[in-house]
């Protein structure tokens, strides 16, 4: 996906069957948040039980709610969106697999370094574009326009790439 990310889309994204991408994109919320949790302990909600009990309930938390949720409903809010743009476009589950495969990147966004956060969620976001023109056959310009608020809640606000570019814009500013 790195070197063809079309070539991924194109033959990796597969009509009818979500659960690939379902998986993948609780894979990467997993390493997202777990790798959050081993880099900032204090970020773990603090239920019975300790820490260790606690970050696996809040990972498991993840698995089974919200990395679903969030993936259905932006798959919704992206689907709802083609509608007006294109006249013929792949069906929801298609969607689904291009939302959950773009965010791979984004396995890594929850380091400590603005840079490589805002790169993570800025790389997921162009590969959204290019899932979206890929798997549903229209311009880069109509998937950008289509993708644009489904990306800034995946890559803006989930995986805090805006987060992180007001992070690099301040620091700019003290420089």
């Amino acid at each position: 996906m790195v070197v063809r990310p079309r070539q991924f889309f194109r033959d990796g994204v597969a009509p009818g069957d979500q659960a690939p991408g379902l998986v993948f994109a609780i894979a990467v919320a997993l390493v997202y948040q777990g790798l959050g949790f081993a880099l900032a302990p204090a970020t773990i909600p603090a239920i019975e039980g300790g820490p260790l009990v606690s970050a696996l309930v809040a990972l498991l938390v993840v698995a089974l709610f919200v990395a679903p949720a969030l993936l259905h409903l932006t798959a919704a809010i992206q689907t709802a969106l083609l509608i007006p743009l294109l006249s013929r476009r792949a069906g929801v589950s298609e969607t689904v697999q291009v939302i959950a495969y773009a965010a791979a990147p984004c396995a890594f966004a929850s380091l400590p370094i603005p840079g490589v956060r805002a790169l993570c969620a800025g790389y997921g976001a162009v590969l959204l574009v290019v899932g979206i023109s890929e798997v549903h056959q229209t311009t880069v310009p109509k998937a950008a326009v289509a993708a644009a608020v489904p990306a800034g809640v995946v890559f803006g606000y989930a995986f805090g790439g805006f987060r992180a570019v007001s992070e690099l814009a301040a620091a700019l500013a003290l420089v």
